[in-house]
């Protein structure tokens, strides 16, 4: 950030962190049953700093305008949102498609979801590209931001959330990043958030009547992409061997739902 943004920016971080601090914390149960720390910034504050990153992605890396691209990704995000509680459907949720070639995908409070270019040739076909974005989603729906800064919160590091979580999304890190990203909405995740995410992606991409087998295919590929050295959208995620172990054994159980799904009409067309 140059030092004229870093002036732009004070009252605002100063504003965020002081409402942070007088913000009382609390705790919930995840869908999976996980206990979350949560109450740490408000979800006008979220849905803020993530429609701010979001701004900020797209200004800072090439968007594509291939409308074909563009309309998959919106096709597979409709079909999994249109399975989320009332809540979550409500938002209006937003796509992008970046230029970059990098496999790499996010989702942000305030319903922001964004696919590099890069994924479509690991995820090659329309229920591997719900498994990440499904999984992407699992971290909105599941309050891990939230949570996340909540734990700042109460480990007494909130003068450093603004730094110590300034985990940007791809070349943002390079160009020294903006004011969302350095809330922590780009940082990696916790391996729990990872897990957590896999579970309610794997179910939601089932409800929605994608194939939860091919979450494996999706992970597989991923590792296979990545050499000996994996991805950078996986390298803070669990050990792929493990994570692939139980994506099939979930995938099992959740062939039912996908055949409901199937059976009550849900069946995207999307590729």
């Amino acid at each position: 950030m140059k030092p004229n943004s870093r002036r732009l920016a004070a009252p605002f971080l100063c504003g965020l962190t002081l409402s942070l601090l007088a913000t009382s914390c609390a705790t919930m149960t995840s869908s999976t049953g996980r206990r979350q720390n949560v109450g740490g910034v408000s979800q006008q504050q979220l849905d803020q700093l993530g429609a701010q990153a979001f701004a900020e992605a797209k200004k800072k890396q090439a968007v594509s305008t291939d409308p074909r691209q563009n309309a998959y990704v919106r096709c597979v995000v409709n079909a999994l949102v249109a399975q989320l509680p009332p809540a979550e459907r409500a938002i209006p949720w937003e796509t992008a498609v970046f230029s970059d070639k990098e496999a790499n995908a996010f989702a942000l409070p305030g319903g922001k979801v964004g696919v590099n270019a890069g994924m479509f040739p690991v995820a090659r076909t329309q229920d591997q590209l719900a498994a990440v974005i499904g999984h992407e989603i699992g971290h909105v729906v599941e309050h891990h931001f939230e949570e996340r800064i909540t734990n700042q919160v109460r480990t007494s590091q909130v003068l450093q959330i603004f730094g110590a979580l300034a985990g940007d999304y791809g070349s943002l890190v390079t160009q020294g990043g903006g004011i969302a990203a350095n809330a922590g909405f780009l940082l990696p995740n916790s391996r729990a958030q990872e897990s957590e995410a896999d579970v309610v992606g794997q179910r939601l991409m089932a409800q929605a009547g994608f194939d939860p087998r091919q979450a494996v295919d999706l992970w597989q590929n991923m590792s296979a992409a990545g050499g000996n050295r994996p991805p950078q959208w996986l390298s803070t995620h669990p050990d792929p061997s493990s994570r692939i172990l139980e994506l099939k054994r979930r995938a099992d159980a959740l062939v039912p739902t996908w055949q409901a799904a199937q059976a009550a009409g849900r069946r995207p067309r999307c590729s």
